[in-house]
């Protein structure tokens, strides 16, 4: 019997086969947390109609998973501690599959609503415990740089997959199956953990001296904080009642702060690495879910696509990661995780300001080259800061340290997603009363805006012809607010440059073959 973790600080030492065997199959359970957030994204109106919901409850079955998600995610630590790392995965894989089972079998809204709250907190749990486990199961060196590839490549891919899986399933079977495909991945990932990883002694111990306070804190302080971003895109984000969930979550995760003894170790960002690693969390988080959000906007209500048409096109994006991700293994040995991450954000920004010229004809094709460029940078947009982070976290506190890598960027794509959401509502209407405008004042300029002749135009006081391109202007509006959105995630991927910078040269950026040798 292996002691439990929290007294040794040891690497669990294990044969290569069920490492791996067990590393997979806690890889299988992120990725389906990861998954399902997208995956139902693109067929939430065909549940709606199906479950007879209206649109305002609706938008809370998505809302409910991220905000019991989010919570769950900094308590991994803590629960690692307590259950160990073999019984939590197998305690939340139960309990996620169970929750896809009761998803899929709802009848309404309030039992649709119970199965993702269940959800959202065991995928919060599935998430971190994989970055954990990177260090304690792998020893420094190859085995390490290429487990975190490919738990960084899934945490990438998992969401460009999830419009694609979502639209194909929705378009060729049921809704049902949005949460049945978790089932049998499920179980062999039970399988895998209970068959090969170790078992450890579940230590009660630390539950009694919890401060239950603060986790109280910690819920109310997360929920709140998510709440106003949900309402502030439409509300606008100095009404009232947004303010006040803004006020109720900085008041809480404050005085979470300030107690003595908090379930969550916000001491450990103390480290310089981890806190500055944390912070390129927070921005990757920002622009990646921000990205993903924004082509189907376009190509939904511009183009008219259909929810598989979407996620083919989103595609391209996860193959160029699955392309890239054997040669970052091999870089990120030789080059400092600083540079890199500049270099991965570099990129990143091109790929994202590529997409700042679409127009209502653009079309898949517009966003083939800026998704190849994405793709290959996000390699390096997430293995080097993981390495960074975590790297040399001492192992008995690497749970919470993932914990708040992670939750920084769930936190970081929730505030991206609100941002470009406000941009889209308040910025659209001002580009229709332009092209309106334009189309009295500068016809050539509104030609160019709806994609049309000069001479195809309708006179400016034909108010028939007007209508009969309302929907085109309606459609370009949207089209020129997308495009500030992608330059203004292009310019977020560039403050990754000052936060590199100002990091400054710790020890955990070093190259792994001059980390491995003690440099």
């Amino acid at each position: 019997m292996i002691p439990n973790l929290a007294a040794t600080s040891a690497r669990l030492e294990l044969a290569p086969v069920p490492r791996w065997i067990g590393f997979v199959a806690l890889c299988i359970g992120m990725s389906m947390a990861i998954l399902d957030i997208q995956v139902v994204v693109t067929s939430l109106p065909v549940i709606e109609k199906a479950l007879d919901i209206g649109p305002d409850q609706m938008s809370w079955v998505q809302t409910s998973y991220l905000i019991a998600e989010v919570i769950a995610i900094p308590l991994t630590g803590l629960l690692m501690r307590v259950f160990t790392l073999r019984w939590l995965l197998v305690a939340a894989l139960v309990a996620f599959t169970l929750a896809s089972l009761g998803c899929a079998f709802s009848s309404g809204f309030i039992d649709l609503l119970v199965f993702r709250v269940a959800q959202g907190a065991a995928g919060g749990v599935l998430i971190p415990i994989v970055f954990s486990a990177i260090f304690l199961l792998f020893p420094p060196g190859f085995e390490q740089s290429l487990a975190t590839t490919l738990a960084g490549f899934l945490a990438v891919l998992a969401p460009t997959l999830g419009p694609l899986i979502g639209g194909w399933l929705t378009d060729h079977y049921s809704w049902h199956w949005l949460f049945l495909i978790n089932i049998m991945p499920g179980v062999l990932a039970i399988a895998g953990g209970v068959l090969a990883l170790p078992r450890q002694t579940i230590n009660t111990d630390e539950l009694r001296t919890l401060d239950w306070f603060s986790l109280l804190l910690l819920g109310v302080g997360l929920a709140a904080l998510l709440i106003g971003l949900k309402y502030a895109p439409k509300d606008g984000w100095l009404e009232p009642r947004v303010l006040a969930w803004f006020a109720l979550a900085a008041g809480s995760l404050w005085w979470l702060w300030k107690r003595p003894n908090p379930a969550i170790m916000f001491r450990l960002l103390e480290d310089r690495a981890l806190a500055f690693g944390c912070m390129l969390s927070f921005l990757i988080g920002f622009v990646l879910y921000a990205n993903i959000y924004l082509i189907p906007v376009f190509m939904s209500y511009v183009r008219g696509h259909t929810p598989l048409e979407i996620g083919l096109c989103t595609l391209v994006m996860g193959l160029s990661q699955l392309v890239t991700a054997p040669f970052s293994v091999q870089i990120d040995r030789y080059l400092n995780a600083r540079l890199l991450s500049a270099l991965g954000f570099g990129a990143f920004a091109i790929g994202l300001f590529m997409n700042a010229h679409l127009t209502v004809n653009s079309d898949t094709e517009a966003y083939f080259w800026p998704q190849v460029v994405r793709g290959v940078a996000s390699a390096f947009c997430v293995l080097p800061p993981i390495r960074l982070a975590l790297g040399l976290i001492p192992l008995d506190k690497i749970g919470d340290a993932s914990g708040l890598f992670n939750v920084t960027r769930n936190i970081g794509g929730a505030i991206g997603i609100a941002v470009v959401d406000t941009l889209i509502w308040q910025r659209s209407p001002v580009y229709v009363d332009q092209i309106k405008d334009w189309l009295r004042t500068d016809a050539d300029k509104a030609a160019a805006m709806l994609g049309m002749k000069v001479d195809d135009l309708p006179s400016p006081d034909d108010a028939m012809g007007l209508l009969g391109i309302s929907d085109v202007i309606a459609q370009a509006g949207l089209t020129g607010a997308l495009n500030e959105c992608w330059v203004l995630l292009g310019w977020v991927a560039l403050l990754s440059f000052p936060v590199i910078l100002l990091v400054g040269p710790v020890r955990s950026a070093l190259p792994v073959r001059k980390l491995n040798k003690g440099a």
